[in-house]
């Protein structure tokens, strides 16, 4: 699994700018006020010697009554036990304070590394100044400006030299599935039916799972494991412009997993965060499972069903592969379609098919329609191969790949789909050029 920094601090000690500076990008929202990123950001950082998954926090006030900074404090102590390496970054032009205090206690009890790295320090002079944070009781510390760039590579080779590698699930023979979607819809209570055990805690207070749990099990005589996740927060409605999502948990979970189950509240229906959090599972290119469930409690007629089919459909356009479930965790009703649907969707990520019969349907998908004309020469399509599977992913051999527009790239997808059964699973199709002698 992917290993994890989290950069940790007081509000306003410029978390967000060394978060951005360090993945290149403009991903976190920067205010020159405290309290602006309330939820933990996150992004895979891939342009260093090693991957790793990057954590931006809320600031960590010392107590306090007000709800927004406990939250806060809250997430941040979170990250900290999630996170293979911490950086507690200071404010240099602030001074200590109490909270600095209080997380430096909190983190001399943690048994991983920690950088204690002073932020805004970009003159000899201030770095002077900054030397009084080694009353917190570190031994080193590293000066930076993370506004400027000053320090941030050589803090950041020293932290790939101790990073862990990202480790690989070698288990070939096991299929690993994740239970993803929003708090409370459901998602321990559907695996504790699955299982037909109290395997993980099931409660009404959205956030119970606070760490993934892994159950081993076996179905079919195949040996699953079974991923249960955090549920993600619901956004704050304080401020529209700083919303972010907790997810940490269901990257980490989606990027381990074969097959998602995306879990929805039929109660209360698709929202905004089911659709990003079913974003990740499509940007991993995994297959997926959609369960509505609480169907139980949701007043029927005779086009309820059809209706909220639609909906789904309509709402998660970028996952037409994704068979739909209706279930109640609570009463049983049709969980146990679940994992055969789960069966169902794996055999087909992980599906192979022989180089001659897709040539054949690639020839008839050409004769049908044929590649769109690019330079005033049309497009020629040589040949096709398989090259992957976990999704399945062929590479097509074109005179010009430049040429080949999306609604033709779905086109062959398609036919594909058709003809080979991949109803269930993500299809990646590549196009390349094909070498001239």
């Amino acid at each position: 699994m992917i290993p994890t920094v989290a950069i940790v601090g007081r509000p306003n000690a410029g978390k967000s700018t060394l978060f951005n500076r360090i993945t290149k990008e403009r991903r976190a929202i920067v205010e020159d006020f405290p309290g602006v990123t309330r939820d933990r950001n996150y992004a895979e950082v891939r342009h260093f010697s090693r991957p790793f998954l990057l954590v931006d926090t809320g600031g960590y006030e010392a107590a306090t009554e007000n709800v927004i900074l406990s939250s806060m404090r809250e997430q941040t102590e979170v990250a900290i036990r999630e996170a293979d390496v911490i950086v507690f970054l200071l404010d240099g032009r602030g001074g200590i304070s109490p909270s600095d205090q209080e997380i430096a206690a909190i983190l001399r009890k943690q048994d991983k590394p920690v950088f204690y790295v002073v932020n805004k320090v970009d003159s000899p002079a201030l770095e002077m100044e900054a030397t009084e944070f080694y009353g917190l009781g570190m031994d080193n510390l590293y000066f930076i400006s993370a506004e400027h760039g000053h320090g941030v590579g050589s803090l950041m080779e020293e932290i790939l030299e101790i990073l862990p590698d990202a480790g690989q699930e070698t288990d070939e023979d096991e299929v690993r599935v994740s239970i993803i979607g929003r708090p409370n819809v459901g998602k321990s209570s559907l695996i504790n039916r699955i299982l037909g055990q109290e395997r993980v805690l099931v409660s009404p207070i959205p956030g119970t799972t606070r760490d993934s749990i892994d159950t081993h099990f076996i179905y079919n005589r195949q040996r699953y494991r079974l991923i249960d996740t955090a549920g993600l927060r619901r956004k704050s409605r304080v401020d529209e412009k700083l919303e972010k999502i907790s997810a940490l948990q269901a990257i980490k979970a989606v990027s381990r997993s074969h097959v998602v189950v995306m879990v929805i509240d039929a109660e209360k229906g698709i929202t905004e965060q089911d659709l990003t959090v079913a974003g990740y599972a499509f940007e991993k290119n995994r297959a997926v499972v959609i369960v509505i469930n609480k169907w139980d409690l949701v007043n029927k007629d005779n086009t309820t069903f059809g209706n909220f089919s639609d909906e789904v459909r309509s709402a998660f356009k970028f996952l037409p592969f994704a068979p739909i479930l209706f279930v109640s965790a609570l009463t049983g009703q049709r969980v146990a379609k679940i994992f055969k649907e789960v069966e169902k969707v794996f055999e087909q990520f992980n599906r192979s098919i022989g180089t001659p019969a897709l040539n054949r349907v690639l020839q008839e998908a050409i004769e049908k329609l044929p590649p769109p004309v690019f330079h005033r020469k049309r497009v020629k399509l040589f040949y096709i191969t398989q090259t992957g599977v976990r999704p399945p992913t062929f590479t097509v051999f074109a005179s010009r790949s430049e040429g080949i527009h999306l609604y033709y790239r779905r086109f062959i997808q398609n036919r594909l789909r058709d003809a080979f059964g991949f109803e269930g699973t993500p299809v990646r199709l590549v196009f390349k050029d094909r070498k001239k002698d």
